[in-house]
């Protein structure tokens, strides 16, 4: 089974949701395992054999259970400055590109499918990161982690909002309208992630954007001041974070926020139905 959560912009939850579904189905021993086919940062992680993937994803590992491996990222973006970005493929220097060279995306897709089919060669569920954005128009054609990885794979996708920033229904509709047309129907569900207040004053709203999409609201997440690892420049800086070691307080941190996202109704079964569709 496999789930790509995607969203509506940077910073809309998408890392702590993932890590939250992994936290959540390894407790209840699903086998599930993070994967993000390219990630675009600068806090990365050294696997044990050597490798470099985005912090992100070894957040999440931790999450599941597991030790980072570079299969869990295989495509590392990293802005060097002066419009040179290098490509990290498989935990290692790939290319450095920018500025006149070009970055073989097909091959690096084609590496990217691999990894994600070696991990669910291994694991029950594969709960796939998207980034940035999947409607950035200028992008889609160079896109990997988002409707690049639907084009390939086939696999089923959930969109996450972010209410905090405001507009947030208009977000998930333009998502999912700008969406290619052949694609549109592997879009399963939404979600409303940092709501403040009583989620039940949103109903006509995510009963509208179910009309509109026939896509399900798989919840609203709440507001949390939690601190979880940052991958980039959007990310803040605040939130508790207690612990003796980081990695043990980010893991309290994740815990907790399962512990939130179950107690708000949050539908994870629902989320793995549409995971092996």
């Amino acid at each position: 089974m496999k789930i790509l959560v995607l969203g509506t912009s940077s910073s809309a939850g998408k890392t702590t949701i993932c890590a939250m579904l992994c936290r959540y189905y390894s407790g209840k021993g699903l086998d599930p395992v993070p994967f993000k086919a390219s990630n675009l940062s600068l806090n990365s992680y050294a696997t044990k054999d050597g490798g470099e993937i985005g912090m992100g994803q070894a957040f999440q590992a931790w999450s599941a259970g597991l030790e980072p491996e570079t299969d869990m990222n295989p495509v590392l973006l990293k802005p060097s400055g002066g419009g040179i970005i290098q490509a990290v493929v498989n935990g290692k220097p790939f290319i450095d590109y920018g500025n006149g060279i070009e970055l073989d995306r097909g091959k690096v897709m084609d590496e990217a499918v691999k990894a994600l089919e070696r991990l669910s060669e291994k694991h029950n569920i594969v709960i796939c990161e998207g980034s940035g954005s999947p409607a950035e128009l200028n992008l889609m054609e160079r896109d990997i982690a988002n409707t690049g990885l639907m084009e390939r794979t086939g696999v089923p996708a959930i969109i996450v909002g972010d209410i905090e920033k405001g507009g947030v229904f208009a977000a998930i509709y333009g998502t999912w309208r700008i969406i290619p047309d052949h694609l549109r129907p592997r879009l399963k569900g939404y979600i409303i992630n940092r709501f403040r207040g009583d989620a039940g004053i949103l109903k006509p709203a995510l009963d509208r954007i179910e009309e509109l999409t026939g896509m399900k609201c798989l919840g609203v997440l709440p507001y949390v001041y939690l601190r979880f690892p940052e991958e980039d420049s959007c990310s803040s800086s605040e939130g508790r974070l207690e612990g003796e070691t980081a990695r043990e307080a980010f893991i309290r941190n994740i815990d907790e926020f399962a512990d939130i996202a179950e107690k708000s109704g949050f539908d994870f079964d629902g989320l793995l139905k549409i995971a092996g569709s």
